[in-house]
Parts: C-alpha cells; sequence; structure tokens
C-alpha cells in the first residue's frame, strides 16, 4: 500500500487512511472512462431534455433503473448528494415547517442540516449498542408535533428496523431511512432504504459505491416518487420533450445530478455485489483475530449476514482506553475513528448547533420550538460512543495484510491496558 489520504476534518486530532482504505474510489478504472467518454463525446451533460444532442445516453435514468433492479425498489430519484436527497425525502412526505423528526445522536451533520434547512424540528434521541436509534429512546421522543422518525444506518451496519417500524405504525408516523452509509446492507432480506416510507443513499468519494457527488431517494410509493422528481428540478413536471414548456406543479429547487456524476456511479454501480463480498470477507477475517482480546467487545448487529461490512466497530472497556488506544493506532498509521471527539459525527462537538435558538438566520417561530441542544441530556449515548473505535477497511487488503493490521491493533490494545 503506498501513500496517506488525509481526512482533515475525520476526528479532532487527524487520524491517517491509507490511500486505500474505502471502497468506491479504489476501484476506479476503464468501466467508470467508458460511460464518461459516452457523456464527454454528447456534449449533453444535464440529465434532461437536449436529446439532439446525447446520441441515445441517458445515464442518470440507466442507474436509476439498476438501482432500482437491485434493491427490489420501485422508484429512485438520483439527486446531486446525499444531503439533497435527504431534503427532497422529507419534502416529499409534507413534512415542513414546525414538524418534528427524531434522529439519532450519532450521524454525520446532513441528517441534522437538511431537517434544519426544510424548516422542521430536529429531536435527538440516544443511540444504543448498534450504533443507531434506541427504539427506547424513540419512545421517550415522541410528541404532538412527531411527524417522522429517520434511523441513520451507520457505518456499514443497520438500525433495527422491526420495532422501529412498529413504533411508527403504532403513532402514524412516517420512517425517513438514512442509509447513506450502507449502500447495499439488507435487514431480514430487504435492502436498507426501502423499509420505511423513503430511503435515502449518498455517492460520495468516500461511500460505497461513489459518483464522486451524488444521492438517491428510494420508495415504492409512486406520489412520493412524483413529488421528489419534481421538487429535485425546480418543480419540472417533465411532460414532453420541450422544457421551456414544462409546467411547475410545485415550488422546488435544483438538486439534479448531472449525466458526468451518473455515468460514473452506474459504472460502479455494477460492482456493487464483487464490492460486498469482499468486504464482508475481509471483514469477518479481521473479526475473528480481534476477539482474541478479552477487553474488546463488537458492536451489535441486528442482521448480521446483512451488513455492508465497511467498517469493523468495536467497544473498549471505558473512556480511558478507548482514547489512548485511538491516539496509539494514529501514531502507527492505523486508520481509525474514534467518534466522541469527532467534529461532524457525534452531537457532542457538534458546538456551531448548540446555539442555534439565538440564531436571527432562523424565522422566530422555528428558533422558539427547536430543543435546548446546549443542555440536553445524552448520557446514554455518551457511555456507549465514548467507548467506540471503527476501522474502515480496504478491499485491496490481501489476508496477509489484514493478518497482519489485526495483530498490530491487538497489540496497541494490550499495551495499552499496560499503561493503565
Amino acid at each position: 500500500m503506498s501513500g496517506v489520504f488525509y481526512f482533515p476534518n475525520h476526528c479532532d486530532s487527524l487520524y491517517l487512511f491509507e490511500k486505500k482504505d474505502m471502497p468506491g474510489y479504489e476501484l476506479w478504472g476503464e468501466e467508470e472512462q467508458k460511460e464518461i467518454k459516452d457523456v464527454i463525446d454528447s456534449s449533453a451533460l444535464m440529465r434532461y431534455n437536449f436529446e439532439h444532442l446525447r446520441n441515445g445516453h441517458w445515464k442518470a435514468q440507466e442507474w436509476e433503473t439498476a438501482i432500482a433492479e437491485k434493491l427490489r425498489v420501485k422508484h429512485v430519484q438520483l439527486t446531486s448528494s446525499g444531503t439533497t436527497a435527504l431534503m427532497t425525502a422529507i419534502r416529499s412526505l409534507g413534512i415542513g415547517a414546525g414538524d418534528e423528526i427524531i434522529m439519532p445522536t450519532f450521524t454525520f451533520v446532513a441528517s441534522f442540516e437538511a431537517i434544519l434547512f426544510i424548516g422542521a424540528i430536529p429531536v435527538l434521541a440516544d443511540v444504543d449498542e448498534t450504533l443507531t436509534l434506541s427504539p427506547v429512546a424513540i419512545r421517550k421522543a415522541i410528541s404532538p408535533r412527531t411527524k417522522a422518525i429517520m434511523p441513520v444506518h451507520m457505518c456499514g451496519s443497520m438500525a433495527d428496523m422491526n420495532p422501529i417500524m412498529e413504533i411508527a405504525q403504532a403513532h402514524n408516523l412516517h420512517v425517513i431511512e438514512d442509509a447513506c452509509q450502507a449502500i447495499g446492507a439488507t435487514y431480514n432480506g430487504k435492502y436498507l432504504g426501502t423499509i420505511g416510507q423513503v430511503g435515502c443513499y449518498s455517492f460520495d468519494f468516500v461511500k460505497t459505491i461513489t459518483s464522486g457527488e451524488g444521492g438517491a431517494v428510494l420508495t415504492n410509493d409512486k406520489t412520493i416518487h412524483d413529488f421528489a422528481e419534481r421538487f429535485s428540478d425546480h418543480g419540472h413536471d417533465h411532460i414532453g420533450n420541450d422544457r421551456g414548456a414544462e409546467n411547475h406543479p410545485i415550488p422546488g429547487l435544483n438538486f439534479r445530478i448531472s449525466e458526468l456524476h451518473a455515468a460514473v456511479g452506474l459504472a460502479q454501480w455494477r460492482k456493487l455485489d464483487s464490492i460486498l463480498q469482499q468486504q464482508r470477507k475481509i471483514k469477518s477475517q479481521m473479526k475473528e483475530i480481534l476477539a482474541r482480546e478479552e477487553s474488546i467487545r463488537f458492536r451489535k448487529i441486528p442482521d448480521p449476514d446483512g451488513e455492508n461490512a465497511s467498517f469493523l466497530s468495536i467497544f473498549l472497556e471505558d473512556e480511558n482506553l478507548a482514547r489512548m488506544t485511538a491516539s496509539a493506532l494514529k501514531k502507527n498509521g492505523i486508520g481509525c475513528a474514534y467518534w466522541y471527539d469527532n467534529n461532524w459525527h457525534y452531537v457532542r462537538k457538534w458546538n456551531h448547533f448548540k446555539h442555534l435558538k439565538n440564531e436571527k438566520w432562523l424565522y422566530r417561530e422555528q428558533r422558539d420550538l427547536l430543543p435546548d441542544y446546549q443542555n440536553q441530556d445524552f448520557s446514554v449515548s455518551d457511555n456507549i460512543i465514548r467507548k467506540t473505535i471503527s476501522f474502515p477497511l480496504s478491499l485491496n487488503w490481501t489476508e496477509q495484510e489484514v493478518t497482519k493490521q489485526a495483530e498490530k491493533i491487538l497489540q496497541i490494545i494490550q499495551a495499552q491496558k499496560v499503561k493503565i
């Protein structure tokens, strides 16, 4: 393995990721270049119209069809990012000003941002040892304003969807699945993102499948899909072949994906099965080695056969050991994430959201409805996340490299235990 790739905001301290430590961009090759060339040769970079230019190439439409067929979902709408997919999904459910959406304390900040900028209210709830929304915490968070639950399938694994769907049904709530970090993972035979009323994928540069930038809204409801299709393109109804003559049944925004991004994603999508197979093989081998250490416990996986296995997450005995281990791993060049100090994935350091009730750029009614994020008690989540370390897995590791990596991690953990 050569080179070092820096994720400058991935941890409070810089954690090193070997240059080939995550899928998607690891597998760039002739397939992606061929699809891009089709678009460049046609000069039709926009996903809609311009039929006379595109030589029959409709990359976004082709990719949407491929996703729908693979995931066994009726409708797919590509967008410019996972964030815009979430915003589109929320609006497509009719959720808006003052409505509450329950979401986890451990997620990428985009989940929070998408709710906030639609005008709704993000209601944070604790995670459990799945590292996803706790059904117990969801029940406590429900209020008369609650309109939806947003489970986030973090780090390649899944929320426990059966109890979440039961809670949603009992309280007449929508379920919006943020499956951006778990592309291709399943729960009891169903692909994540297809279980709730609507689901979302992200295809940014470090996701399982990448289009550089991109996202997708997944649903089996035609009404939701039709709204999403229009909302993500300024409200266009896309009827006919004259864009200037199209009607605009609803207001919308420009959340379109380009044909160039869709071309990359289409080529990448065809590699999904092989990516998942290799990730699962690597994780199984690594987990077997780490299981030798008695101080390590593993994240709870509601459906072990269904995870996409992009990360291996462990729990150590306490915060002190976890901190010391994370620091030592970094010094030894081993990529890891200590989420408790992470600026972007755990609520503890979301300082830019802690004082939103004082932000004048928000309308007063929204400010008044926001929880007091600064003083909320998330000790249940804290007690889990402060002991958690996650390791990204590389598709390019040989069996020997996996063994070497895992044994080095074991040695580092054991060395820190001696120091305590």
